[in-house]
């Protein structure tokens, strides 16, 4: 965990929020179908957004992964350009 989001992940509204999203997807990786463990910000948390809840909060903001899933997201090298991804079909897209 970096130092900048230290208090966000200790917060009572985080611990709330990634609680009740984990129960509404039933504790299932949304990429994959095994166990999930992990609640992941689609968009990355950074200092200039931490106390911004439309990023840190929002459920649209969050995927249930599992520990290989988030694995991947944050430590295999990417094979786009940062802020485009590939989606389900291949074609490349903005995040």
């Amino acid at each position: 965990m970096k130092e900048f989001a230290k208090a966000f992940y200790t917060s009572k509204a985080w611990r709330d929020t990634q609680r009740a999203y984990m129960q509404s997807k039933h504790y299932v990786c949304e990429r994959c179908g095994r166990p999930a463990f992990i609640v992941h910000h689609k968009t990355y948390i950074t200092p200039a957004n931490i106390n911004d809840p439309n990023v840190t909060l929002n459920w649209d903001n969050l995927e249930a992964l599992c520990q290989t899933c988030h694995q991947h997201e944050h430590f295999t090298s990417r094979a786009t350009a940062e802020g485009l991804r590939f989606d389900a079909a291949g074609n490349l897209v903005k995040e």
